[in-house]
């Protein structure tokens, strides 16, 4: 899965959790509330289905079959599961209310992890991953992605984050060289516009809302904040004003004109650099094999987004999947064992040849990204530190009610300004929160 479409799967989870008292924590629990922890049988575990999926499943087969050579007795078996936000939601809520329908471990993305954990199904892992012998290579701001209110729920598999992807053609014509403050940033984005017209400085988008955010959170702003044991709404303070400003001002005319920016989405936007209707445009380390079968291949660069101080790196969203134990498991032990080596230094490196993966252990980014020179940008974001999304189960109702993409259109077409449309997300922010 690629940083799209999970948080739809923790709304659906969540509607029927409430419509039906199944959810209820003490659902996902083995006969007596205690869940079982066999150390021989077979493991169930529950993997996602991706583009390409046959490499996944050549490096999944090959630690199955390391893991059942080093565990007389366990037999693995790995099921991939559809992606699809209503097929994946509809069989983690089977498996959260029956548990012998349950994995003992399964993948998921880093967004649904609180609306999980409010139905109960996964298990705390925080003192298995203590012992684990490579906790101390975890990035720290990745490893947070996985904590709801102090406790470990996951283990942070791979990640994905955003950089400036820019044409080495056009900035080479306009004399221009890759941007390394938000005002290099702005001046190339007109620079580029005024002497190609039909092209986009930069794409940017009235409904893409990781496109956004590294702006506000560069300038000191938030979505939320944690205030005691809740989180109180910060879209409105000045520093994310501040930033909102930031990112709405790169459209208009001479960039990215509202009227055709407003309705641009992330995937959009990676259509419109790779078609070469753009110079610039803020997008995954994933969205390199659509830019080289476009017509911009050997015509790009990447760096990371700027900040507005010269030589700062904006801190980007880290986006990706976790591997959980089922609350119910059955092999509680084995579970975590498996994970931790699918997490292990030499399968993240694999999935990352595999899949283009990014790993999640320092050490591990620093191999590849020496092997593959278009991943330094990317690995140097990671370096920079990344942000989160809230961590609760409110964010869901955030997302799927589109609050920040909203507000970021209110600004950009002229019907609000950034005091008016961020006090209004705040309200709505808010209230999501209180509701849960």
């Amino acid at each position: 899965m690629r940083l799209i479409g999970r948080t739809a799967a923790a709304v659906v989870l969540a509607a029927g959790c409430l419509a039906a008292t199944a959810c209820a924590p003490g659902t996902a629990s083995s006969v007596g509330g205690k869940a079982a922890d066999d150390r021989t049988g077979t493991l169930q575990v529950w993997l996602y289905s991706e583009a390409g999926n046959a490499a996944k499943e050549a490096v999944i087969a090959k630690a199955v079959t390391e893991f059942q050579a080093s565990h007389q007795g366990v037999t693995v078996n790995v099921s991939y599961i559809d992606t699809d936000a209503s097929a994946r939601a509809a069989k983690m809520k089977g498996a959260f209310n029956d548990p012998n329908s349950a994995p003992d471990l399964v993948e998921f993305g880093n967004t649904d992890l609180p609306g999980y954990v409010a139905a109960g199904g996964l298990a705390d892992i925080s003192a298995d991953l203590d012992r684990w012998q490579d906790k101390g290579d975890l990035d720290p701001a990745i490893a947070r992605t996985a904590v709801v209110d102090g406790k470990t729920y996951g283990l942070p598999w791979w990640v994905g984050v955003r950089a400036l992807y820019y044409r080495t053609d056009l900035f080479t014509e306009a004399g221009l060289t890759p941007p390394t403050s938000y005002a290099e940033l702005v001046a190339a984005n007109r620079k580029v516009h005024a002497a190609h017209p039909d092209t986009f400085g930069i794409a940017v988008g009235g409904k893409y809302t990781f496109g956004a955010l590294p702006f506000v959170w560069d300038a000191g702003g938030d979505i939320a904040t944690k205030d005691g044991s809740t989180f109180k709404a910060a879209i409105d303070s000045p520093a994310s004003q501040a930033g909102i400003k930031r990112y709405t001002d790169l459209f208009g005319a001479d960039g990215c004109p509202a009227q055709q920016c407003a309705d641009l989405t992330g995937g959009k936007i990676i259509d419109l650099f790779a078609a070469g209707k753009s110079a610039m445009a803020l997008m995954p380390n994933s969205a390199r094999s659509k830019v080289d079968a476009g017509a911009v291949k050997g015509k790009y660069g990447v760096v990371p987004l700027p900040g507005e101080k010269p030589g700062s790196i904006a801190p980007a969203f880290a986006g990706g999947n976790n591997l959980g134990v089922m609350k119910a498991a059955k092999h509680r032990t084995l579970a975590v064992e498996f994970a931790q080596l699918l997490a292990s230094p030499g399968y993240q490196e694999q999935m990352y040849d595999a899949m283009g993966n990014l790993p999640t252990l320092k050490s591990v980014n620093g191999r590849v990204a020496a092997k593959d020179t278009f991943l330094k940008p990317f690995t140097d974001t990671i370096a920079a530190g990344t942000k989160f999304v809230p961590l609760d189960q409110a964010w869901a109702q955030i997302d799927a009610q589109a609050v920040i993409p909203t507000m970021l259109q209110q600004v950009v077409t002229g019907k609000a300004d950034v005091a008016k449309a961020s006090a209004d997300a705040a309200a709505q922010i808010s209230s999501a929160f209180a509701a849960h």
